[in-house]
């Protein structure tokens, strides 16, 4: 009688457990889908497109002289903006999770505004505040420094809108992570630095990482903001996505697709060390 009802028991849980695994792979099959559709397909398109008219003109393309310009602007960006937001994304987040103050509130929704503006619009707001025309132009103009239209706008518009990156991947490891180790460092004696570097800082490494990583890909294939203080100044403006809009916009689709190529392989990167990264944490 018992094994009777133990094998009509385990009939009832195998029949209840089909409909969940047709729910599973069907879920897991649309996720596959949506993905090849929207990541894997464009991907093979643009390098099939790049190598289209063959190697030779692929790499011509990437050494022609506006596009070297290009490339090296990016990444001479990336390098200013990365360790600026790096620097304020660390401390923001110490304060924020460490420490009571007045204001806390308003300073996590500061550093979420570029989250909810558009790009252009914070471009925009570039604009209206260093152009020629703008609320500090004159004063600018007289000390002939140049913001829009030259680097240091590029450089501002692509670190207001990466800030937000490193700041949000700290805040709730240090949230969890409480003071108590903090605390009993500064009781033995560390100062604070001491306390950052030996305490804090290993226990935030990965984390800190994983937002450098988003920021650098943000930073890298930034468009909206940086074409607004740009001015598209070929050979002098112009970083690898807008460099990639000229060349599509002049019909010249091979050599666009071709660098287009390298913000795809940075994408693929981004990806490999985000994965890596969510490993190495989940394994600390």
């Amino acid at each position: 009688m018992i094994v009777r009802e133990t094998n009509i028991h385990a009939k009832r849980i195998k029949a209840n457990s089909q409909p969940v695994l047709l729910k599973k792979w069907l879920l897991i099959t649309i996720a596959l889908g949506f993905l090849g559709i929207f990541i894997l397909v464009p991907l093979i398109a643009v390098f099939t497109e790049a190598l289209k008219k063959g190697i030779e003109l692929y790499f011509a393309s990437l050494t022609e002289r506006d596009a070297l310009s290009a490339i090296k602007l990016t990444v001479i960006t990336a390098a200013i903006t990365i360790p600026v937001n790096t620097i304020f994304g660390v401390f923001a987040a110490w304060a924020i999770a460490k420490f009571d103050f007045k204001g806390k509130n308003i300073l996590i929704t500061l550093i979420d505004i570029p989250f909810a503006v558009s790009p252009v619009i914070a471009g925009l707001v570039f604009v209206l505040l260093f152009g020629s025309q703008g609320l500090l132009g004159p004063l600018l103009e007289a000390n002939n420094i140049k913001i829009i239209f030259g680097v240091p706008g590029i450089v501002l518009a692509t670190i207001f809108v990466t800030f937000p990156f490193v700041v949000r991947e700290l805040l709730p490891i240090m949230q969890e992570q409480g003071t108590e180790e903090e605390q009993a460092a500064i009781t033995l004696g560390a100062s604070g630095w001491e306390m950052f570097f030996r305490v804090t800082l290993p226990n935030i490494k990965w984390g800190l990482l994983y937002g450098v990583i988003l920021c650098n890909a943000r930073a890298m294939g930034e468009f909206g903001a940086v074409s607004v203080v740009s001015g598209h100044i070929r050979g002098l403006t112009n970083t690898i996505p807008l460099h990639v809009e000229i060349l599509y916009n002049e019909y010249n689709f091979s050599a666009a697709f071709a660098v287009a190529s390298l913000l795809a392989l940075l994408a693929i990167l981004t990806l490999i060390l985000k994965s890596l990264v969510e490993w190495k944490t989940k394994k600390h």
